[in-house]
């Protein structure tokens, strides 16, 4: 996440606080790998004598990359920002990690340019692919995606690639790119130039965040991560080939916006359980947003819907779910909040507000607001803390219990003005038993195993 939204969070006291939360917390675990009740917890984190990463008893943790120090393929260095991630089952129980780089033009060690992997050698983001065996070895660390911008976050594929998403609308010429970018790529981490570097463009050109493919259909879900008026909408791509496998989504197909009939702004929803019937889906008028960016576009006198700060996107059971992380009344959202996830059912039409974050005294409770999440194998969520002091990755479990499984112990501040880099890329390898994490400052990313079930 930027710096201006822990500014701005600290500016309105947001920072400092603990977080809770009202609504059908079980709703969120649909589709989980258990589905019985999951752990209240793992017991209290014990400091880690080597300074890196505090852990519950029984737990431990291996560092499998640092930034900066050499690419295992001779490509060049490990990059900066490591960010959105996900675990792969390749070939001989080996694990493909993919992982985001987000990078801006200026400041950081970019992803290196690699022939047939390279978008616009201006840029400086992308993917890196750590290739492991099942004890967790590195056994290759190379490049997947080079010379695109600010890859935040994404999603996994039915077929088993990786969607990189650019959260800008720089176009060419902007900050010296030489190509335009907001754009989704496709990233294969058992064989990168099979995917190579070609953006996915009728899936729009928006500040994108994540996305979510219903396995049913292939029909793919995506969050526009839009802090500041115009606010971001949710969309949905209908591909040409749906299911189609490995660059299939090269096909093109539809992109459409959601429309909630009577409700221009999402932030306005304070009550969890609100359900809205008939859900519409309107044809955005210029996808690749050429003079407008697409939420500002004319979608008719029946307008579109908006909402601040759309982020994590992940599929469960027969629905998708998005979260809205904050909205402010001062940034011109219709109310503030601290976090809303939705729910979206496509056979239904039906979009519910399942669960709202408010301020609480607990500082047990996640930070700011649900960002980075992915599904637990005990049946709950780890949720990505990103803010302001200590820095945790928590579990919650399905009855709304908060617990803390990870605490950042690097101070990268000062003794008087301690600071910790904020995690990100949460995931689980796919025999479940290893949790991915990084570490977004100092770029480092960590495998922890322990007793998870």
């Amino acid at each position: 996440m930027s710096a201006t939204r822990r500014q701005i969070l600290s500016r309105t006291g947001a920072a400092a606080a603990g977080i809770a939360f009202t609504g059908a917390v079980s709703e969120l675990f649909a589709g989980s790998a258990v589905a019985a009740g999951s752990r209240g917890g793992y017991g209290p984190l014990v400091p880690d004598p080597a300074g890196l990463l505090d852990l519950p008893a029984g737990f431990r943790y291996t560092v499998l990359s640092r930034q900066g120090e050499p690419l295992r393929s001779g490509e060049g260095l490990v990059p900066s920002n490591p960010d959105g991630m996900a675990a792969f089952a390749g070939r001989r129980g080996r694990t493909h990690l993919v992982r985001n780089h987000e990078n801006r033009v200026t400041g950081k060690i970019g992803v290196p340019t690699v022939p047939g992997l390279t978008y616009d050698p201006a840029a400086k983001g992308g993917c890196t692919v750590l290739t492991l065996d099942g004890r967790n070895n590195v056994l290759d660390e190379r490049v997947g995606i080079a010379g695109t911008a600010v890859n935040c976050a994404g999603g996994p594929t039915p077929w088993g690639t990786w969607l990189t998403c650019e959260e800008t609308e720089d176009k060419a010429g902007t900050n010296g790119y030489a190509k335009d970018h907001g754009f989704i790529f496709e990233v294969d981490g058992a064989d990168p130039h099979r995917t190579g570097a070609v953006p996915l463009t009728a899936m729009g050109r928006f500040q994108h965040e994540a996305i979510a493919v219903d396995p049913a259909n292939g029909i793919v879900y995506e969050t526009e991560d839009a802090f500041q008026q115009p606010f971001g909408l949710f969309y949905r791509f209908l591909p040409e080939r749906p299911l189609g496998g490995t660059g299939s989504l090269r096909a093109g197909g539809a992109l459409e916006a959601m429309r909630v009939p009577g409700v221009p702004d999402l932030s306005v929803i304070q009550e969890s359980g609100a359900r809205f019937e008939g859900v519409e889906w309107v044809p955005v008028p210029d996808p690749q947003a050429v003079e407008t960016p697409i939420r500002l576009q004319d979608f008719g006198p029946k307008g579109i819907t908006h909402a601040q700060k759309l982020e994590g996107c992940y599929w469960g059971g027969n629905a998708v779910y998005f979260v809205s992380s904050f909205a402010r009344v001062k940034d011109g959202s219709g109310a503030t909040h601290f976090g809303q996830v939705w729910k979206y059912e496509p056979h239904r039409r039906r979009l519910t507000l399942v669960v709202v974050f408010g301020p609480s005294t607990d500082i047990q409770l996640p930070g700011e607001s649900p960002d980075n999440i992915c599904l637990a194998p005990t049946g709950g969520l780890m949720v990505c803390e990103d803010g302001d002091g200590a820095q945790h990755v928590y579990g919650v479990n399905r009855k709304g219990e908060v617990y803390a499984i990870a605490r950042g112990a690097r101070n990268i501040g000062t003794p008087e003005s301690p600071e910790w880099g904020e995690f990100a890329g949460v995931t689980f390898s796919p025999d479940l038993r290893t949790m991915y994490v990084n570490c977004y400052t100092p770029g480092t990313t960590f495998a922890v195993t322990g007793p998870w079930c």
